[in-house]
């Protein structure tokens, strides 16, 4: 069901407004989390080999994998424009992860320079895209172009989080978290048996930014079961 759900969502396309929204949303996101970690670095503050929130994963790592993924991004976008269905990682989920952990013993200044220049070139790509086509996202499969910023949001938003350098789930735009919480939502219930599931009473209880933290498994709640919406 939660297959059907995505396809569903993406036959219906964005609108120009939307797509700027998702675009200003993103803009926001990278100046928020760039301006922080340029902070860090010139006050010799970033631990890129402490560890980050996600288990397993340094921040050189994390903020290695922001930059791929724009790195991604930009490449199915600038495939589209050319007419092309591109995977996001050539050679596939293998690659990716390669491409993470080749991030593992980056000082703070190169990874963070790293992440600037790949997130300079996605809004590049986000300026001159006409925004039709698809990519390939795996395991996802493909992917209508102009989902791409609201997914780089996600991806920023969140990972910031992740990399617990004094940005929390309360600071999350209100815009994004709303249209975050409307999405997960509905991915929740598509996930439950058939007929209309409500949201368990302890999270609609949560704040919003809780309960969102509830939904990506980045928030535990006493009684409550996980969402399980990326497992």
């Amino acid at each position: 069901m939660a297959t059907s759900f995505h396809a569903n969502l993406n036959q219906v396309p964005l609108t120009d407004a939307e797509i700027q929204r998702d675009c200003g949303l993103g803009r926001a996101e990278h100046a928020v989390l760039l301006e922080r970690l340029e902070r860090l670095v010139t006050d010799g503050l970033l631990d890129a080999a402490g560890p980050s929130r996600l288990p397993g994963w340094n921040r050189a790592q994390l903020i290695t994998h922001l930059a791929r993924n724009a790195d991604g991004h930009r490449r199915m976008i600038d495939g589209a424009g050319r007419g092309e269905v591109l995977e996001q990682y050539p050679g596939g989920i293998d690659v990716r992860n390669a491409g993470i952990d080749a991030g593992i013993d980056r000082s703070a200044r190169a990874a963070v320079d790293d992440l600037s220049e790949a997130t300079r070139a996605l809004e590049s790509a986000w300026a001159s895209s006409d925004w039709t086509g698809a990519g390939r996202r795996a395991p996802r499969g493909e992917t209508p172009i102009d989902r791409l910023p609201f997914l780089r949001v996600r991806e920023v938003a969140l990972h910031a989080v992740d990399l617990d350098i004094g940005l929390e789930l309360d600071d999350l735009d209100p815009l994004y978290v709303r249209l975050e919480l409307a999405r997960m939502e509905m991915l929740w219930t598509a996930r439950q048996p058939m007929g209309l599931t409500p949201l368990p009473g302890a999270a609609l209880a949560l704040t919003p930014t809780d309960r969102l933290g509830w939904f990506t498994g980045r928030l535990h709640v006493d009684g409550l079961a996980p969402a399980g919406l990326f497992q």
